[in-house]
């Protein structure tokens, strides 16, 4: 009897248990679902710090990109200002060989004159000689100087990005000295003047002066390329294949050979 009673006491103690772990039960879920995950705090404070992070590394990369592009562009200007002082100095070269040429020319023919003449009058075609020979060198000089400054003001502008600025000045550089050796490099760069303003139609027209006008200029190959660039530009698929095939056949170990291939195998993976 006292047993039974023991177990009978037992037995409601752990069913009150089990009252109570289902009421605890019943309140933790009744509390999760009293706070809905948006308006939990914490998730609350994650989703603030994922915007702001999300936003930090929006601007990162745009800066990232404007830095890229600035050092392109900066980049371009250096090549061109490469390019340039290659070209001066073999217009340098070109014109002080043409001065020894023209001098030691003019050197000669005055000693035939003086041997014709004989010695008497040696004192005075000597003098004739040297005179001669400076007003060649002086002159020379002056042209030279002319043209190579308006020529380099000119390249300046174009170096600085100061397009607008820089084509008329190319422009009446070559009314000015349309006979300079540095004619067909103002003409080339005329045309990238335009080039870089987008102004395709008119940069094809000053590469193609420098084609015709000027067939044993060194700028030849790139201006050939440049006009392949510019009817690829305005979307003349088939002309400027034409002449960029053109560029890579006959220019094969040069940049722009190299260039010009680089651009057809870019059309063929476009589908142009």
């Amino acid at each position: 009897m006292t047993a039974r009673r023991s177990f009978g006491l037992r037995g409601a103690g752990l069913g009150a248990l089990a009252l109570v772990a289902v009421a605890v039960g019943a309140l933790g879920l009744a509390g999760c679902a009293s706070t809905p995950p948006e308006q939990d705090p914490v998730q609350i404070k994650l989703n603030d710090l994922d915007t702001r992070v999300a936003r930090i590394e929006r601007v990162m990369a745009n800066q990232s990109l404007l830095d890229l592009a600035n050092q392109t562009e900066a980049l371009r200007g250096d090549l061109r200002a490469v390019h340039n002082d290659i070209d001066v100095l073999n217009h340098n070269l070109e014109a002080a060989r043409k001065q020894q040429r023209d001098l030691y020319a003019d050197i000669d023919r005055r000693l035939k004159s003086l041997e014709s003449h004989g010695a008497g009058g040696g004192g005075t075609s000597a003098g004739s000689l040297d005179a001669g020979a400076g007003a060649v060198g002086a002159g020379a000089s002056a042209s030279g100087s002319d043209d190579k400054t308006a020529y380099q003001a000119a390249f300046d502008l174009l170096k600085n990005s100061q397009y607008d600025r820089a084509i008329p000045a190319f422009q009446k550089f070559l009314l000015t000295f349309p006979d300079s050796d540095l004619a067909d490099n103002a003409q080339y760069w005329l045309g990238e003047a335009y080039y870089v303003n987008k102004a395709f139609p008119e940069a094809q027209d000053a590469f193609q002066r420098v084609v015709d006008k000027y067939p044993q200029s060194r700028k030849r190959p790139d201006a050939l390329l440049k006009i392949g660039y510019c009817r690829y530009e305005t979307q003349q698929w088939s002309a400027a294949r034409q002449v960029l095939s053109q560029v890579a056949t006959q220019f094969p170990d040069t940049p722009s050979g190299r260039l010009a291939q680089q651009r057809l195998d870019k059309m063929t993976t476009e589908n142009h």
